[in-house]
């Protein structure tokens, strides 16, 4: 089994590529320094590199992202759009597009490591918010180009790599009361590789923490 993680040296992507090692898959963890895919080049030439380093391809994980730095609406620039957009978005579209042969051939997988900020409006973090919510929808997009030959799902983490100091403030915002880590995507990324009635789908791996934040907006 052959697997490319894009973002693999990232804090969440290094747990999901190390996670997929012990479960006896031929892991390429792409770092940036090996693909820029802010560029549609970039990415093909990131997916030639891995199916060239593991002789095919048999699940896709993009977990790589850019642009999760919090700032106004007013003061967000155009460079802080396309930082946020180009590896998140359109990296994820190219990359997928690029390993869709591979994937075909061997009935493969892809898992869109999302955010719950796809789903909910974050004022702080708009272009953030804008590129995990395109991502959220091309996992619904690819389902239905790549089936019935590859599975595609998402999965939207919430806290889970929580910053030093902040844990008991990102705590209360889970109905568990509790923080994630990055194995808990890890154990989900595992889940949907072998979950073959699973598609076009994302699973929350986040608490509660948008159910939470839904009923605080109640009425």
């Amino acid at each position: 089994m052959r697997a490319l993680v894009t973002g693999g040296t990232g804090r969440v992507g290094s747990v999901v590529a190390e996670r997929l090692t012990q479960e006896s898959w031929s892991v390429v963890a792409a770092s940036r320094a090996q693909g820029d895919l802010s560029s549609a080049e970039g990415a093909r030439n990131l997916v030639q590199g891995a199916v060239d380093e593991l002789g095919g391809l048999d699940l896709l994980v993009n977990a790589a992202g850019e642009g999760f730095t919090p700032k106004p609406v007013e003061d967000v620039t155009e460079a802080d759009w396309d930082a946020a957009l180009g590896a998140t978005a359109k990296g994820t579209f190219f990359v997928t597009q690029a390993a869709a042969p591979q994937l075909r051939e061997s009935r493969g997988a892809v898992i869109i490591v999302e955010d719950v900020a796809a789903y909910e409006p974050w004022p702080s973090f708009a272009a953030h918010c804008a590129a995990k919510a395109a991502q959220a929808m091309l996992t619904r997009v690819f389902a239905r180009a790549l089936a019935p030959e590859v599975r595609v799902c998402g999965i939207a983490p919430g806290p889970v790599a929580v910053e030093p100091g902040q844990e008991e403030r990102r705590a209360a915002e889970t109905l568990l009361g509790r923080i994630g880590s990055p194995e808990d995507v890890a154990e989900a990324v595992v889940f949907l590789a072998g979950a073959g009635f699973v598609t076009g789908t994302s699973l929350f791996v986040d608490g509660g923490r948008h159910l939470q934040s839904m009923s605080a907006r109640r009425p």
